[in-house]
């Protein structure tokens, strides 16, 4: 079975409340833009590519529900231009949901593009210019599957042709944070997606996967995932990493560390979830690849560098507290794992920290590009040349690039204080 967290047909949007997973599978409908964006703020939603289709497919379901009150003989009528410029600000809005992640910025750009071509024509009307805009959002959820199936093959092959093997059929493992499954995507997902399309060839060890505090979306969502398509997989915290390379590098051949993005800068400074930049920096020392996968949407040519992102912090409770079911009170001898039995409806928050903290809590940082040894989109995997450059018309094209007039830089500079800083293109 399919593991699904968009619901969609014509009219009708439904989304599976992250907040309540993995202990309890409870679908929202998303009747409005305001529905959508309060579910993407408070994380209901989340992975830059679903929170794009969920914004866009919020809006088609209002627009499929002016097209009916047209239907019906509504008393009011916009003009053509009057609705396009509703379904813009519609999408305006949606974009203050979460900043950081491109994805979202990019589809409301794309849309807006395409309901002004549409009111512009001579013959539109109201009802026209709603189909438009309709057609295209759905349009982005079958494109977003197809992309992350790409994704998922051209990244495994990657990862298998760069990991020297004892033999062609050992398996691999790699170590994944955050959640970049179908859960943060339209279905099948980037990160993810590579590890799916490795376990259907038979090539998966273990996955390692990340607690990814202060929200936990690995334990509770990648783990959710992996349980679900029944891929061997192994919990750890996030400060487990560095043992984990140290000592078991070699005996669990792991191959790659792999994370998705929510915004990769023109010099390949890759924003994704924090924590990201400190596994780069485990990965380096340690003779591993780092991977990024995320669709070409999250390549973000105009933002030069990661100085440029844009940073989310969220509120400190995040941090000071936990939430979670209580389990039944059970004897355990000698240490054995057992399965603990969820105590229905029992979903509380908890303080962990000290009365009076105070914590900080930025929901993401900036990988420097120097620190990737590639980035795998659905056109294919970009590289860098020997100058350090990212060679992004492998997947773009010379005349795109050309056309944008995009300027490449060199990654940021890693500096011995720790401080980064951009060095001039070559």
């Amino acid at each position: 079975m399919v593991l699904e967290a968009i619901k969609y047909s014509r009219g009708h949007l439904e989304i599976l409340d992250q907040l309540r997973l993995p202990h309890e599978e409870v679908y929202n409908e998303i009747k409005h833009s305001k529905d959508a964006w309060h579910a993407i703020k408070r994380m209901q939603v989340r992975g830059a590519p679903a929170i794009a289709i969920v914004a866009a497919l919020s809006v088609a379901v209002e627009a499929e529900t002016r097209v009916q009150g047209l239907d019906r003989g509504a008393s009011h009528i916009a003009s053509s231009q009057e609705t396009a410029e509703e379904l813009g600000c519609q999408l305006d809005y949606l974009v203050t949901s979460r900043p950081t992640a491109v994805n979202l910025a990019d589809a409301a750009t794309k849309l807006k593009v395409i309901v002004d071509a549409a009111a512009d024509d001579s013959r539109s009307d109201s009802r026209s210019v709603l189909g438009a805009y309709i057609a295209a959002a759905e349009r982005m959820l079958i494109d977003d599957v197809k992309d992350n199936e790409a994704i998922g093959k051209h990244g495994a092959a990657w990862i298998l042709q760069h990991h020297a093997r004892n033999a062609p059929d050992d398996k691999v493992s790699v170590i994944t944070h955050c959640n970049t499954g179908s859960l943060a995507t339209a279905g099948y997902g980037t990160a993810l997606g590579v590890i799916r399309n490795l376990h259907s060839s038979n090539s998966i060890r273990q996955v390692f996967y990340t607690e990814t505090r202060p929200y936990n979306q690995g334990s509770r969502l990648t783990g959710y995932e992996l349980i679900h398509d029944s891929i061997p997989s192994t919990l750890i915290t996030d400060s487990m990493a560095a043992a984990l390379l140290r000592t078991r590098k070699r005996s669990e051949n792991i191959a790659a560390v792999i994370v998705g993005a929510d915004r990769v800068a023109a010099n390949g400074d890759t924003a994704n979830k924090i924590g990201t930049y400190a596994l780069a920096v485990l990965a380096r020392h340690h003779g591993v690849k780092f991977l990024v996968a995320a669709p070409r949407t999250t390549v973000d040519m105009p933002t030069r560098s990661g100085q440029d992102i844009r940073i989310e912090e969220r509120p400190q409770i995040e941090v000071l507290n936990i939430k979670g079911p209580r389990v039944a009170q059970q004897q355990q001898h000698d240490d054995m794992l057992r399965e603990q039995e969820i105590v229905p409806g029992s979903l509380e928050e908890v303080r962990v920290a000290a009365r009076g903290t105070h914590a900080w809590n930025p929901a993401f940082d900036v990988t420097p590009g120097e620190l990737i040894d590639g980035i795998v989109t659905e056109k294919g995997v970009v590289e860098k040349d020997a100058s350090g450059v990212f060679q992004w018309d492998r997947v773009f094209g010379a005349d795109a690039m050309n056309a944008a007039k995009v300027e490449v830089a060199k990654p940021m500079a890693m500096q011995p204080d720790g401080v980064t800083a951009l060095e001039p293109s070559a």
